[in-house]
């Protein structure tokens, strides 16, 4: 004991004599120790050697050569402050009780002097970024009978959603993306026979719920899925943020997750690569196919420091037409929260980096990360810039969702530049309103139009699209014109055709695109039934969505509706969103 004691006096002593590090003196943290690559390892991390800005130190030599680091200046660290010198004694003054935070502002009021006011910590500054568009209006055929728009595949809206809900509270109306809600789910489609033609279309209708005048006509369309034996080759690179703004459970710990599943499911001739970025961006990964070189490179990252985003494109895609495989996939998969604060940052710098690479034939999926500071604009916008995908992955149930049972359809495309338009006929119609897509609408001359961008669909993805219609014989949204010229024809006469719908769309390697079309019969006005099954439940996925963004074309079709128009349902997904119309429910208070 007494030998301890000397030994702890004198390390005591030293500590004194040291004295407190310097102001801007570098404290680096104990280091993660990692399994250290052999000298063939395509894993250029360092496994005794971190970044100060968190990201891997990407000079580790291998095979005789250093590669370039990408470091930035070291950051100093500051000395915490003092603590605050006792208040004074004085003779006949209470102690002083504890005060609660609310009582805060009324404390600082009445502290007695010489006593500070409580501590009172930051409010948590919620820097979340949205774009939702206003609900599309109503639209009378006699002046706008052809719709026309962009398919879109994304989902990361529903698992957003989801999110928010789950955490107690009802998201903003501009993070609810009705169309991504729908296309959450599978639906009962006819598949098509062959690639020659990779997309079935099915058309039906129904009854509108919320409203007896009006008919709900779907649109579905199912891709072609694509044995695993005749998939391309692909050239994967991840993308992923080591930045400060990463390091929490739901980021960067959840990226690693998803994206060792996602080595899991190569093929044999597959190559992944990883580039990294912080305050800088470098490589970490050469590229590979082995499951056990990738999960190591994805070990070794660590959180910290700023986000040079648009360097870490620059630099993956830059890696990915290094290792470009023509007549393959080409694809960049991005893992970040989007919040990009070093060199180019603004959506418009992103996207054209973006669009560059489209063009050179390597696409973008996005997957989104965390919250406070997501920023799902950026995310959702320069994905569907770069011909890919948008997901958001806020569990490690969505990360296999995503990456693992649908990763064929997130990165094998089918088919790309898909577009659908519907002319409507006056003599059957006489308004409609397309629900959700509101940022994929596209000018009627685009639709022929082979150099307008439209999305992508990939190797088994369904779309699903639900136009609201009045029937010209039934009450609108809208008053009768004054003037005859301006008002609609005689309902029915001979017409046997109330809409025709085309689908255009080219093949991965092709720049001509092929059509599709058939038309809708006028009969489903007068047979439509209310909806049951697959299309009940799609129905109540829409009403869910609109109600969330406070549609007023719902009326007063409330919560109770739409969890009766869903029905029972069986499997964890569907089981689930019951469980999210309840929590709406209960936060909408109704």
């Amino acid at each position: 004991m007494t030998r301890y004691k000397q030994f702890l006096s004198t390390a005591v002593a030293l500590a004194l004599i040291a004295g407190p590090a310097a102001p801007g003196a570098s404290r680096t943290p104990p280091l993660k120790k990692h399994p250290v690559p052999d000298n063939d390892s395509p894993v250029r991390c360092n496994a005794d050697r971190m970044d100060g800005d968190g990201a891997i130190a990407v000079s580790a030599q291998r095979r005789g050569q250093t590669s370039p680091r990408y470091a930035p200046p070291p950051y100093p660290v500051m000395a915490p402050p003092p603590p605050p010198p006792p208040p004074p004694v004085v003779v006949g003054m209470p102690a002083p009780q504890p005060v609660t935070t609310g009582a805060i502002s009324e404390a600082r009021k009445i502290a007695p002097p010489g006593y500070p006011p409580p501590y009172t910590p930051p409010p948590t500054e919620n820097r979340e970024r949205y774009e939702g568009k206003d609900i599309a209006s109503i639209k009378a055929v006699a002046q706008e009978p052809v719709s026309t728009f962009s398919v879109d595949v994304d989902t990361g809206s529903y698992a957003n959603v989801r999110r928010f809900l789950t955490q107690g509270q009802l998201p903003p109306a501009s993070a609810v993306r009705t169309e991504e809600l729908i296309n959450y789910f599978r639906y009962d489609y006819a598949a098509p026979k062959d690639r020659s033609k990779p997309f079935s279309l099915t058309t039906d209708m129904a009854v509108t719920p919320w409203n007896n005048d009006t008919r709900l006509l779907r649109i579905g369309i199912k891709g072609f899925d694509v044995p695993a034996s005749e998939r391309p080759v692909a050239n994967l690179v991840f993308l992923v943020d080591v930045s400060g703004s990463m390091n929490s459970q739901d980021k960067l710990p959840l990226v690693k997750s998803a994206l060792s599943m996602l080595a899991d499911r190569l093929g044999s001739k597959d190559k992944v690569s990883i580039v990294v970025y912080a305050g800088a961006a470098g490589i970490v990964l050469d590229p590979t196919n082995k499951a056990g070189y990738i999960k190591q490179a994805l070990d070794c990252l660590e959180a910290g420091g700023s986000t040079a985003g648009g360097q870490g494109m620059e630099l993956a895609y830059a890696t990915a037409k290094a290792n470009f495989i023509k007549g393959g996939v080409n694809r960049v998969i991005m893992a970040t929260d989007g919040d990009f604060n070093v060199g180019i940052s603004s959506n418009d710098g992103i996207e054209a980096i973006v669009k560059k690479n489209r063009e050179a034939g390597v696409t973008l999926t996005t997957l989104g990360f965390g919250q406070g500071n997501y920023n799902e604009a950026m995310m959702e916008r320069v994905a569907d810039v770069g011909n890919g995908n948008y997901s958001y992955i806020d569990s490690a149930i969505e990360a296999q969702k995503v990456l693992d049972e649908e990763m064929a359809a997130t990165i094998f495309t089918i088919a790309k530049d898909v577009k659908i338009q519907i002319e409507f006929n006056p003599q059957a119609v006489k308004e409609y309103r397309l629900i959700g897509y509101e940022n994929r609408l596209l000018a009627e001359e685009d639709f022929d139009n082979d150099k307008v961008d439209a999305g992508d669909i990939g190797s088994g993805h369904q779309v699903t699209a639900l136009y609201e219609v009045v029937p010209t014989n039934a009450k609108g949204w809208m008053p009768d014109r004054r003037y005859a010229e301006n008002r609609v024809l005689e309902p029915w006469g001979q017409a046997s055709e109330m809409a025709w719908l085309k689908l255009r769309y080219k093949l991965p390697d092709g720049d001509t695109s092929m059509l599709i079309e058939q038309p809708v019969p006028v009969s489903w006005l007068r047979t439509a039934k209310a909806p049951t099954g697959d299309m009940a439940f799609v129905t109540a996925v829409a009403a869910y969505g609109q109600k969330l963004r406070g549609d007023k074309y719902l009326g007063d079709f409330g919560w109770t509706g739409v969890r009766s128009l869903a029905g029972d349902q069986r499997g964890y997904v569907r089981e689930e969103f019951l469980k999210l119309v309840g929590l709406a429910a209960s936060k909408s208070g109704s």
